[in-house]
């Protein structure tokens, strides 16, 4: 299957949705559901993580049957990986940390990457290979809300998705602060409703963490 790779800038990507449904899918049958179920609820950026055998077909799937949505690979830890997720439509890549081969391969690659940070020595070495945008992952773990306000003053040009430990409860919080633009979550894909197929239910969380988010 070969997939047009007309891409959104970075700083476009962030501004699709408040919320980035970060989609662990086991089930190649689930992709599409799960995919409507989150486009009905207004969210058009699809991550799916590259942490099971059937992600790559699933984003493959989803870039076949879903043409309006945006669809990305998450958890790309490297060139290999990458190039991969290309192959299989991927129209962005975020990874969970850097590398500088990654960053590298990033550069050279034509799917825009949003590398992963927990540090201001990741952050500087991401922007000194021309990266703006970067996940801050895992959030909670790595400082939170009061880490990325530290980071704010000398990276002020910096803009973040915080994904890690964020759900209903401290969200907004991180959309709240001027450096994030977005956050990353599972929440929205409860791994019940998911298991049951109530994509109902996932249509109704998501939507209401967009609604919440405004």
């Amino acid at each position: 299957m070969s997939f047009s790779h007309w891409q959104l800038a970075p700083a476009d990507l962030f501004k699709l949705t408040p919320v980035i449904p970060v989609m662990v899918i086991e089930r190649l049958e689930d992709a599409l559901p799960m995919g409507e179920a989150l486009l009905a609820a207004g969210i058009p950026m699809l991550e799916v993580t590259l942490r099971t055998p059937v992600a790559l077909a699933a984003i493959e799937r989803l870039r076949e049957r879903l043409p309006q949505a945006i669809v990305g690979a998450g958890t790309v830890t490297n060139e290999k990986e990458l190039i991969a997720a290309k192959a299989a439509g991927a129209q962005f890549a975020i990874s969970p940390g850097i590398t500088t081969q990654l960053l590298e391969a990033g550069r050279r690659s034509d799917v825009p990457l949003i590398p992963g940070v927990a540090t201001v020595s990741e952050l500087m070495l991401a922007k000194e290979m021309g990266y703006t945008h970067l996940k801050f992952f895992p959030a909670e773990a790595a400082g939170g809300t009061a880490m990325l306000k530290s980071m704010a003053g000398p990276f002020a040009e910096i803009r973040f998705c915080p994904t890690g430990g964020i759900g209903p409860d401290n969200f907004r919080d991180y959309l709240a602060l001027p450096n994030v633009m977005c956050v990353g979550g599972s929440w929205i894909l409860p791994k019940a409703a998911v298991e049951a197929g109530d994509w109902a239910k996932v249509q109704e969380i998501a939507a209401a963490a967009v609604s919440a988010a405004k």
